[in-house]
């Protein structure tokens, strides 16, 4: 399984993780190494019905942080203003140089 992260605009900020069997973190992260994804993205690969299903089935495995053990991605919802923020890859290594502090520099330059 693979641990998820939400980011939403609820009130509550929560950004709650879910798990994913293999198949569905591929459907939602189909990228090499992809570990964000835009929800929208999702809905317009995929089709409406077939994110809504998948995602359905997401929600109904809701893991505690405190029992987390690694997370693979992470999941926007409502970030799409945000876009041309993120890298293009959708790799979390792939943010520029001047968005990471000195040791997440040296962490994804090895």
């Amino acid at each position: 399984m693979k641990n998820v992260q939400i980011i939403d605009g609820a009130d509550n900020c929560t950004f709650s993780i879910f798990q994913m069997t293999e198949v569905e973190f591929s459907q939602v992260f189909p990228g090499d190494g992809q570990d964000i994804e835009f929800a929208e993205d999702v809905s317009e690969r995929l089709g409406s019905a077939a994110a809504t299903i998948l995602l359905g089935k997401v929600w109904e495995r809701p893991i505690r942080k405190s029992e987390v053990s690694g997370l693979h991605g992470t999941l926007y919802f409502g970030a799409h203003e945000r876009r041309e923020l993120f890298p293009a890859s959708k790799r979390e290594q792939d943010w520029s140089a001047s968005s990471l502090n000195p040791a997440q520099r040296r962490l994804y330059a090895g």
